[in-house]
């Protein structure tokens, strides 16, 4: 009876101090380490989510742990490029769609631009004409493709495979849209959107932009209360004493909105395509990796498909898929996405099939002598159009900001309710040491800044005679300008002194493709391609960055 007494005694007294570390700790996660005041109490005050466990997986994604990697050709350089030099790199976790951008995504990308900007609308017509693949890519001067220029976007027996025809440009602008999509969603499951709103609601005046939500929420959907501000909503907002409300608009704190989509770095490419093994052997880092899959070998080894090809791609001259049968690769364009096993990351298709627009802007050298983490050539950094009475700058239907071109295409450069971007100024460089311009893509790269001939004090000097330039990289300069009838009159660039197609408006894109040897799987290779044209073997497929810690589900243990 004495045993039964005292274990009921330990027991009691052990419920009582986990309540008390449970009060303690929930206590704790709720009142400010710096003030001691209450977060998130329902009288007001610092509202944030003190619940927030880890980012979430968004749809289409795969988680990629950063780390480090030997960046660049680790096998013998055949073709004497001497354009990827190894360099060992470091990138910050991220994610990575598992399969490059399929036609069905792309279809509904431009299934939504065309409800929301009818191209029989004059005002919207470039904004559907921009945004449409160039199906044309798949001509070919002795060739027989108006098959596949007349069905592979469109017809279901292809919506699976990898959309092509599509522009660096292109690839960037459904990055954008679909950030906005993927946060509309989340924010109406929260309550902070009306229910289906994304759906029946939307039109050019009225829709969603993440920006524009973030930092003026009261102007997303053309500023419709009944959608920003939900009656029926499951969510309510807090009102507190004196009658004012809080928590009506979810912002960055509350964890909801996730960071953007785009197109992957270079860098990040490379070392998701490389996958894991073989990159180490227990700590001991390794390198030399050829291709995403083990082995040196683009045959399988196993048992069961020995001798199957493990990518799409070219096998030799007039050899598209090999000989009908046991040899097939199984395609002769592109193939079906998950056609192929994936690598170490669950990632299909990081060689073959079709090759991938990345971030960057090409140049023969990654200069690691000046950094060598989430390495990257590319940024133009922008800030947010302020009108007088301080409130952000919207895009609005007759504002709308057209380019035109080096191949006459126009693009929209902007959206309605999308905020107005300008380059930054003074205001954000002055006496700065991390940078000084708002474009930084030929920073350190061989151009004037970087010569003898650079001169600080006359930095504006142009050289009088047009046939001699100081410039690493002279491209061509084609002129494209419209007349006052609105016809295009193009202007090619026939100068004889030109000495590259290097410049600041061409991309690199990564992997081989069912048009390519063997030799460009190595996802080392590298290659250039201008920024606003497109090809029948270039897709691509999008990142999104990691908030948080470094691995999912908390740190690992080290042993």
């Amino acid at each position: 009876m004495k045993n039964v007494v005292t274990l009921r005694f330990v027991v009691l007294l052990a419920l009582s101090l986990s309540m008390f570390s449970c009060k303690k700790s929930s206590s704790s996660k709720n009142s400010s380490r710096a003030t001691g005041w209450k977060i998130n109490a329902k009288e007001g005050g610092f509202q944030y989510n003190t619940d927030f466990k880890e980012q979430q997986t968004a749809p289409g994604l795969v988680f990629i742990e950063g780390g480090t990697f030997t960046m660049g050709k680790v096998q013998d350089d055949v073709m004497h490029d001497w354009n990827n030099s190894p360099n060992q790199q470091h990138v910050q976790s991220f994610y990575m769609d598992e399969t490059e951008v399929t036609n069905m995504m792309y279809l509904e990308y431009l299934d939504w631009i065309k409800k929301v900007y009818p191209p029989k609308d004059p005002r919207f017509k470039a904004i559907y004409d921009g945004a449409v693949p160039d199906t044309l890519v798949w001509r070919n001067r002795l060739g027989y493709s108006e098959m596949m220029v007349e069905n592979y976007l469109r017809h279901p027996g292809y919506a699976e495979y990898p959309v092509v025809g599509v522009s660096w440009i292109q690839a960037t602008e459904f990055a954008n849209w679909r950030t906005d999509r993927v946060n509309e969603l989340y924010l109406e499951e929260a309550g902070y959107l009306a229910k289906d709103a994304r759906i029946g609601d939307v039109t050019a005046e009225s829709n969603f932009n993440t920006d524009t939500y973030i930092n003026s929420p009261r102007l997303t959907y053309g500023g419709n209360d009944s959608i920003i501000k939900p009656e029926r909503g499951r969510r309510r907002p807090t009102t507190t004493a004196t009658g004012d409300t809080i928590n009506v608009f979810a912002s960055r704190e509350t964890g909801i909105i996730s960071p953007k989509y785009r197109l992957p770095s270079e860098a990040e490419w490379e070392y998701a395509a490389l996958g894991l093994s073989e990159l180490r052997s227990y700590n001991v880092y390794r390198g030399r990796k050829k291709y995403p899959w083990d082995g040196q070998y683009t045959r399988s080894g196993k048992r069961k498909i020995r001798g199957d090809q493990l990518a799409n791609f070219k096998q030799g001259k007039g050899d598209y898929g090999g000989i009908a049968g046991w040899s097939d690769d199984g395609a002769d364009i592109t193939a079906e996405v998950k056609s192929y096993d994936p690598n170490d990351y669950g990632l299909y298709d990081m060689a073959g099939n079709v090759a991938e627009w990345v971030a960057d802007v090409y140049r023969p050298i990654v200069d690691d002598e000046f950094n060598d983490f989430n390495y990257y050539r590319g940024n133009v950094y922008t800030k947010n159009a302020i009108n007088d009475d301080g409130t952000v700058k919207l895009v609005t239907v007759d504002s709308i900001v057209y380019d035109t071109l080096s191949n006459g295409k126009v693009v929209a450069r902007n959206l309605p309710g999308e905020i107005l971007q300008v380059g930054v100024n003074e205001d954000e460089t002055y006496l700065r040491t991390n940078f000084d311009t708002s474009d930084n893509r030929n920073f350190r790269d061989g151009d004037k800044k970087s010569s003898r001939y650079f001169e600080s004090f006359n930095d504006d000097e142009e050289t009088t005679d047009k046939s001699f330039t100081k410039k690493m990289y002279n491209s061509p300069q084609h002129n494209i300008e419209s007349d006052s009838t609105g016809k295009l009159l193009r202007d090619y660039d026939k100068s004889n002194t030109r000495t590259s197609l290097v410049s600041d408006e061409v991309r690199v894109y990564k992997g081989g493709s069912w048009k390519d040897r063997e030799y460009w799987l190595d996802p080392a290779q590298r290659r250039f391609f201008p920024q606003d044209m497109a090809t029948d073997y270039i897709g691509f497929r999008c990142a999104m960055s990691r908030v948080g810690s470094k691995t999912q589900g908390g740190n690992k243990r080290k042993n």
